[in-house]
């Protein structure tokens, strides 16, 4: 299998990444993303052979949920986790909430180069929430 499902992400990513934005993150980042409410920043990076979504940024606030939900800090942690293909342009994997300290199984589905659906749900399928994030340039 080697890094084939990974290199099908990362070209999908690269091929709606906006020209010149990928010069100013990391090489194996493939972009900040922002959550709906503007709280929470995270970089999209390579890990391992799959994707996952680390805290670059965030609110006072956000901050402050996560610390009641035991997360400290909350930059540098990952809530996207463990992402693979899945079929083109949709990965699965798992989602960490901070804000409760809990992590469920997910998916992340790319609308279009500067958005992308994260949706997370409990066991079975049941009560699924979803957002939509952002590129950041």
């Amino acid at each position: 299998m080697g890094h084939r499902p990974f290199r099908a992400f990362a070209l999908a990513l690269m091929l709606v990444a906006p020209v010149g934005r990928a010069s100013a993150a990391p090489a194996d980042s493939f972009g900040i993303w922002r959550n709906p409410g503007g709280s929470v920043h995270i970089r999209a990076e390579r890990c391992g052979q799959a994707m996952c979504g680390t805290v670059v940024w965030a609110s006072d606030k956000a901050k402050a949920d996560a610390r009641r939900g035991g997360t400290d800090p909350l930059i540098g942690t990952q809530l996207f986790r463990d992402f693979r293909p899945q079929q083109p342009n949709v990965w699965r994997g798992r989602v960490f909430v901070p804000d409760i300290g809990k992590t469920f199984s997910g998916t992340v589905r790319l609308i279009d180069a500067d958005h992308l659906e994260g949706k997370g749900c409990l066991i079975g399928g049941i009560g699924c929430r979803s957002q939509v994030w952002t590129r950041l340039p």
